[in-house]
């Protein structure tokens, strides 16, 4: 097979070279996969994404899927309508109906917005595809009429704000919002016309008259020093009626009025959560301790690549720098940190038995350690020399490693040396399938590929499946060996970005999958 023009070199078998025949078809897998378990929450530059709904369920979303979580149950469902990032999440009319926005990628859909049925999850309509530029960042139902009108931001330079009767799936009215960067919009709770958005410097009152949108603007006074503002809709004006200053250590990322008037404010560097009366004075505060807050860092250098000891005792972690540590599985103590380089570790994987450790880096090197005491003494043995690039994946039994020049090259890892005899090595039973390059998997590459559109494979332990992720947010399953061209799959979305990684659970009854970008995982049931 040839990628981006490069020949890639493939050796089959001896006992399949009388009888393979490139023109055989390749059936599909009998077994498929079921999204079961949805692991994030995409809260690092969205508001107002997070909602109750009268059945107890939490609707919130990552990559391209609308999570509904039953706390109590332990239960998800999941609204997969959408193929890339949602940034934003409407409020719901009634306990059925909720509404999304689109954010598509080139080669899909355009932008746009869909109101959806929360009990069956049935797409009910699907507006503005063409209209919309970018994205969608706000949108609201208006709620003296029923929710009968929507309202939406888009994320072009002149960030439009829209008026649309759903239902009709007709547009009402639009108009220029602000050239800065808008973060919320809402109807008055008793006036169907009137619109409020806010965002970068600055917020706007708008009246919907006929087909145009009337704008007045909103006045702040003290605004170097203004930490927390409250406006009365009803019967205030557009002047500042109270500002409290110093509520927060940083910025303020969440206000919430409750029923009985208490209005809580939740500050992002800080992680407290306050609480204030009436008059704006202090009923309770509370820290959110640290462990909830943002994802830590175990070492120095951003962790990328992992891999678990056979024995499960011990994790070895590789970092951006060339440094890799290993953590004790039960304690989460450190057990030891090596370095090997000044270069991105992209893969670590033990042995079967877990005598040796291989480290793929992208020096081009592999470095190999010998492992004793269950994972907890490590010895350096040597490194493999001989690729041209950077190391990509590697698998065990003798060792197999890809490169990201497309080199699959072979080598004794006990004695760091490469092997170029093919009869040493066409027949050899990996213990593991991860290599995207050989030829038990070269049928998974689509034609035209320039060789960077598959990220990972995963071969199940049974030898029966083989699954990929892709650039393009796609999980894969194929039968193994996928020794045909473009074999067929089952394919199944809900990444949003690329799939870094798949990997079979041991008893292959789970497939999961990491997103880049979208940093979601995903748990797919083998069924």
């Amino acid at each position: 097979m040839f990628l981006r023009g490069r020949p890639v070199t493939m050796y089959m078998p001896k006992d399949q070279v009388d009888s393979y025949n490139l023109e055989a078809k390749v059936e599909l897998p009998t077994k498929r996969l079921k999204l079961e378990w949805v692991y994030g929450y995409r809260g690092r530059d969205c508001r107002n994404n997070l909602y109750l709904l009268p059945t107890g369920e939490t609707v919130y979303f990552i990559a391209s899927v609308v999570v509904l979580y039953n706390v109590e149950e332990q239960l998800q469902r999941h609204y997969a309508g959408h193929n890339d990032d949602r940034q934003y999440k409407g409020k719901f009319v009634d306990p059925a109906r909720r509404v999304t926005q689109h954010f598509l990628p080139k080669q899909q859909l355009p932008p746009h917005v869909r109101i959806w049925d929360s009990v069956t999850l049935n797409t009910l309509h699907v507006i503005g595809i063409g209209f919309f530029d970018r994205a969608v960042t706000c949108i609201a139902f208006s709620k003296s009429n029923g929710g009968s009108n929507l309202c939406a931001v888009d994320d072009s330079n002149d960030h439009v704000l829209s008026v649309w009767d759903w239902q009709k799936e007709e547009r009402l009215a639009d108009v220029k919002c602000s050239n800065e960067a808008v973060f919320a919009a809402d109807f008055h709770p008793t006036d169907t016309n009137i619109i409020v958005t806010c965002g970068k410097s600055h917020l706007y009152f708008w009246t919907l008259e006929g087909s145009s949108l009337i704008k007045k603007q909103g006045l702040f006074e003290y605004g170097w020093f203004t930490m927390l503002v409250v406006f009365s809709l009803c019967l205030g004006t557009n002047r500042i009626s109270y500002a409290v200053q110093g509520a927060h250590e940083g910025g303020i990322f969440a206000l919430c009025m409750l029923r009985d008037g208490t209005l809580v404010s939740g500050g992002g560097k800080d992680r407290k959560l306050i609480s204030w009366d009436g008059n704006y004075q202090k009923l309770h505060k509370t820290e959110i301790p640290e462990q909830f807050g943002p994802i830590r860092t175990v070492a120095e250098g951003k962790a990328q690549s992992s891999g678990f000891h056979p024995s499960g005792s011990v994790v070895a972690v590789g970092t951006l720098t060339g440094r890799w540590f290993v953590f004790d599985t039960e304690t989460k103590d450190l057990v030891t940190v090596h370095t090997d380089g000044n270069e991105q570790l992209s893969v670590m994987r033990y042995s079967p038995d877990g005598n040796f450790l291989a480290i793929g880096s992208h020096d081009n090197c592999i470095y190999i350690y010998g492992v004793s005491d269950n994972g907890r003494k490590y010895t350096r043995v040597g490194k493999c020399s001989g690729h041209s690039s950077f190391i990509t994946h590697l698998d065990w039994s003798f060792l197999v490693s890809n490169s990201g020049d497309y080199e699959i090259l072979y080598w004794v890892p006990s004695a760091c040396k490469q092997v170029v005899s093919v009869e040493t090595t066409r027949d050899i039973e990996w213990a593991t399938y991860t290599c995207t390059l050989g030829f038990h998997v070269f049928g998974v590459w689509p034609e035209g590929s320039d060789g960077t559109d598959i990220n990972a494979a995963s071969r199940a332990h049974e030898k029966k499946l083989l699954s990929t992720g892709d650039d393009f947010g796609k999980v894969h399953l194929f039968s193994y060996p996928c020794s045909q061209f473009r074999a067929p799959s089952h394919v199944y979305s809900g990444h949003s970005s690329h799939v870094t990684n798949v990997d079979f659970l041991c008893d292959d009854s789970h497939l999961v999958s990491t997103g880049g970008k979208d940093t979601s995982i995903m748990q797919w049931r083998v069924v």
